[in-house]
């Protein structure tokens, strides 16, 4: 029978289409990777989510994150996701977590409902937090390394995190998770060597770009932001869909 999953199903099969719509699936940051993420697993068939973020759209995330527009700006980033994804699949179950994941609130997830977890924020913090909950509670994760400051969207890999090169984030998680003897993670990462901006975003801008006064006292406070373009994030969210997709039907 002919359906919006029709031309997947061609590929996949009825089985894993099944597995798929069955499937509770965890995404955590819904920015320039984040976004992504959740566009391909829900047109992939996906039908149970849980969104991730409390930052709302803002005008500088116009440049690479899907679901900012100039209608968007200054609404919640989960709900323009949740909305959005209803429109592509109206039975899609999507619940939305207006907060950042710390430590502090690890505990208020069910880890243990979920069948994948996707890690697409920001922080070191919160990337060891989520590797290990999700090590506790038996669940698969894919881990998203820097985004930022690259042009070439062809230098992203699959890999463990003991084998990547390059990224200075995966430097710093290999370190840290070496540590909590963590023996192996999935991740996407680039080869490719950061770029240094051009100018410092953090310093001397008047940050009149349509963020809300938190997130501008966020950007002052960085101590760098990172510049980006459409075409990188967007690649290794893409990418990341399509691992989940293939864990999650095992083909």
């Amino acid at each position: 029978m002919l359906n919006q999953f029709a031309r997947t199903q061609l590929l996949l099969g009825a089985d894993n289409m099944e597995k798929l719509s069955n499937s509770r699936v965890a995404v955590f940051g819904i920015g320039g990777v984040g976004g992504y993420v959740c566009e391909a697993l829900v047109r992939s068939g996906v039908g149970h989510f849980d969104l991730i973020d409390d930052d709302k759209v803002c005008l500088t995330n116009i440049n690479r994150q899907i679901i900012a527009t100039r209608k968007t700006v200054g609404q919640y980033k989960t709900a323009v996701m949740q909305e959005r994804m209803l429109d592509i699949n109206p039975d899609v179950d999507v619940k939305v977590y207006n907060c950042f994941f710390l430590p502090e609130n690890a505990d208020e997830f069910p880890f243990e409902e979920y069948d994948y977890v996707v890690d697409a924020v920001d922080t070191v913090t919160a990337k060891i937090e989520l590797v290990m909950k999700c090590q506790e509670k038996g669940v698969p994760i894919i881990s998203s390394m820097g985004a930022g400051n690259k042009l070439d969207a062809s230098a992203f890999k699959v890999a463990d995190i003991y084998k990547t090169q390059m990224c200075p984030l995966a430097k710093v998680m290999r370190r840290e998770l070496k540590k909590r003897n963590v023996k192996k993670l999935k991740v996407v990462y680039s080869e490719e060597k950061p770029i240094k901006p051009l100018e410092d975003m953090s310093a001397g801008s008047s940050m009149n770009d349509g963020c809300t006064p938190g997130e501008q006292n966020e950007h002052v406070e960085r101590r760098a932001i990172p510049g980006s373009v459409a075409f990188v994030p967007s690649v290794a969210g893409l990418i990341i869909a399509g691992e989940v997709v293939k864990d999650l039907t095992s083909i």
